[in-house]
C-alpha cells in the first residue's frame, strides 16, 4: 500500500480542523507531512478520496460538533480518518472508543498530537505520492511547517499534556501528563515562522507557566548557546527574537504561579507584549478547592495588583465556570467582586457543563440548568461592565495596530488589533479610512492609529 504512485495521480484530501489552539497545532503538523508527501488537501470533502476530521472531545457541545461532522463526512465522502480529543474518549456502552461506537465506518481513529499514527493510516488507504524529502513543501514555513493561520501571525506549541487534575477536566485523560518540547526545538520552529514573516507568536500549552517541569528545567542549546527549558529564559529568547523581525510574542494559558512575577519585568520593558491569558476559573478559596485548582483566589487578586503596579498597561484574560456543583449564591457573589475588583480586561465565563467522565459531577450540589445559565449571564452583564471602561480609557491613545485586513489598501479602512487584543477570542480595532492620501494599510504589516472611539466589544481608530 506504500507503493509511490504516478505524479498524474495527485490524492486529495479533504481536513476539517475544530477545537481549540492546541488541536490546530496538530492539524498543522499533519497538514504539514501531508504537503511534504505531495498530496493535495483542502477544507472540503468534494472530489476528496478520503477526509481527515481533527475533533475536540472537552465539553458536550464540541463532542456532538464533532459527531455530527464526522457523520457528514461519511455521507458525502465515505472514507474517514478521525484523529484528536474525541478520539481517545471511551464510548458510553462501555466500548473503548465513542467515535466508533457512533460511526463503525470510519477507517481509522486516533487520540491527540498523534501525527505518525495519522499518516500510517493516510498510506494504509491512500498510497503517497512521493519522497518528502525530495520535494519542497508549497507555502510552508520551512521547518515551522504549514500553519492554518493567516500568514501574519501563529501559534507556537511549547509542551503537550498537564500535571494538574482540575476535577471539571478531562484533557489530562486525553492528552496525558506535561511533556514539554526541547527548548532548542521550539526556538527554532520561532526562527523559521519568524523569518517567513509572522509579525505575531503566540505561545499555547495546556500550563505554559509548567514548561519544563518535566524535565527538571534541564539546559539544551540554541545557536550553540545552552538555555534552560523554562519559562523565563524561552520568553526571553523570543522576545530578543522577535525584536530583531519587529514582531509580537504573546502569552497564553498562564497558570498565576508566583514564577510568572519574573516574567512581567519583560513586558513593561517592552520584549514581549503585557497580555497574559490566565485561566483562572473561579475566585472563592472553597470553590477553587472543589475544582482542585492550582491556586487560591487571594493570591491571584494580590497577583494580578502587583502585575499592575510594576506593569501598568498590563492586560489580562481570563475564562471562568458559574454555577459549578456546590457554588452558593455567596460563592458567586464573591467572584462577581473579584471581577470588580481584579478589572479582568476580558472575561470569558461558562455555565458549568457536566462532561461525561469529568469529578466534579460526583460532587454534591449539581445546581440546575437554568440556574447555572443565568449565573452566566448575570458574570457576563459584570465582566462587559468592567471591559467597557477599560476599552473608554484608550479613547486618545495612539496605538501600534497588526492590520488583519484591509481590503483595496484600506482606502475605506480595515480591522486590526491592538496588543490588548488577542486573535479570534478578544475584540478588534475597526480602522477608519485614512485622512492623509499616501497613508495605505496592509494586512500583516502594522500601522499606528489614534483611538477615537469605541464600538461594542472594538476600538474605533484612525489610522495617522
Amino acid at each position: 500500500m506504500n507503493d509511490v504512485i504516478s505524479p498524474a495521480k495527485i490524492p486529495h484530501i479533504g481536513f476539517v480542523s475544530l477545537g481549540c489552539p492546541k488541536a490546530l497545532t496538530d492539524s498543522e503538523l499533519i497538514l504539514t507531512r501531508l504537503s511534504a508527501e505531495g498530496y493535495q488537501t483542502s477544507k472540503t470533502f468534494a472530489g476528496a478520496d478520503l477526509v481527515i476530521v481533527n475533533t475536540c472531545g472537552f465539553i458536550d457541545d464540541a463532542v456532538k460538533e464533532s459527531l455530527d461532522t464526522i457523520g457528514e463526512a461519511l455521507a458525502e465522502n465515505g472514507k474517514v480518518i478521525v484523529t484528536g480529543c474525541l478520539g481517545a474518549k471511551a464510548g458510553s456502552d462501555g466500548s473503548a472508543n465513542l467515535v466508533r461506537q457512533m460511526h463503525p465506518s470510519v477507517l481509522a481513529v486516533t487520540g491527540p498530537h498523534a501525527t505518525q499514527e495519522v499518516m500510517d493510516a493516510v498510506h494504509e488507504h491512500l498510497p503517497k505520492p512521493h519522497d518528502p524529502f525530495i520535494d519542497l513543501v508549497p507555502n510552508a514555513f520551512g521547518v515551522a511547517g504549514i500553519k492554518l493561520t493567516p500568514r501574519h501571525y501563529a501559534y507556537l506549541k511549547i509542551s503537550e499534556g498537564c500535571n494538574h487534575r482540575c476535577t471539571f477536566c478531562i484533557i489530562p485523560s486525553m492528552r496525558g501528563d506535561l511533556v514539554s518540547r526541547p527548548v532548542g526545538d521550539v526556538l527554532i520552529e520561532a526562527q523559521a515562522l519568524f523569518a517567513g514573516g509572522v509579525k505575531e507568536l503566540l505561545v499555547i500549552s495546556q500550563d505554559t507557566s509548567a514548561y519544563g517541569v518535566d524535565v527538571k528545567y534541564r539546559t539544551g542549546f540554541w545557536n550553540g548557546k545552552p538555555v534552560k527549558t523554562r519559562m523565563l529564559e524561552l520568553v526571553q529568547q523570543l522576545g530578543e527574537m522577535a525584536k530583531e523581525y519587529g514582531a509580537w510574542v504573546r502569552l497564553h494559558y498562564v497558570y498565576p504561579y508566583p514564577s510568572v512575577d519574573e516574567i512581567v519585568p519583560l513586558m513593561a520593558t517592552g520584549l514581549i507584549l503585557p497580555y497574559l491569558d490566565v485561566p483562572l476559573q473561579h475566585s472563592h478559596p472553597d470553590v477553587l478547592k472543589r475544582m482542585k485548582r492550582p491556586a487560591s483566589g487571594e493570591r491571584n487578586l494580590e497577583r494580578i495588583l502587583r502585575w499592575r503596579e510594576i506593569c501598568p498597561q498590563i492586560v489580562v484574560r481570563s475564562t471562568f465556570i458559574a454555577g459549578f456543583p456546590g457554588e452558593t449564591e455567596e460563592e458567586f457573589a464573591h467572584l462577581l467582586d473579584f471581577m470588580r475588583e481584579a478589572q479582568i480586561d476580558h472575561a470569558g465565563c461558562f455555565a458549568y457543563s457536566p462532561v461525561t467522565g469529568a469529578a466534579a459531577n460526583e460532587i454534591p450540589g449539581m445546581l440546575p440548568l437554568e440556574l447555572r445559565e443565568e449565573r452566566r449571564s448575570r458574570f457576563m452583564a459584570v465582566a462587559e461592565e468592567v471591559s467597557a471602561v477599560k476599552l473608554r480609557q484608550r479613547v486618545g491613545a495612539t496605538m501600534q495596530v497588526l492590520v488583519d485586513s484591509a481590503p483595496g489598501m484600506g482606502k475605506k479602512g480595515g480591522v486590526g488589533r491592538s496588543y490588548a487584543d488577542a486573535p479570534e477570542i478578544d475584540g478588534s480595532v475597526r480602522l477608519l479610512p485614512p485622512e492623509k492620501i499616501s497613508k495605505t494599510l496592509k494586512a500583516g504589516e502594522f500601522t499606528k492609529a489614534r483611538i477615537v472611539g469605541t464600538q461594542g466589544h472594538d476600538l474605533v481608530g484612525l489610522p495617522v
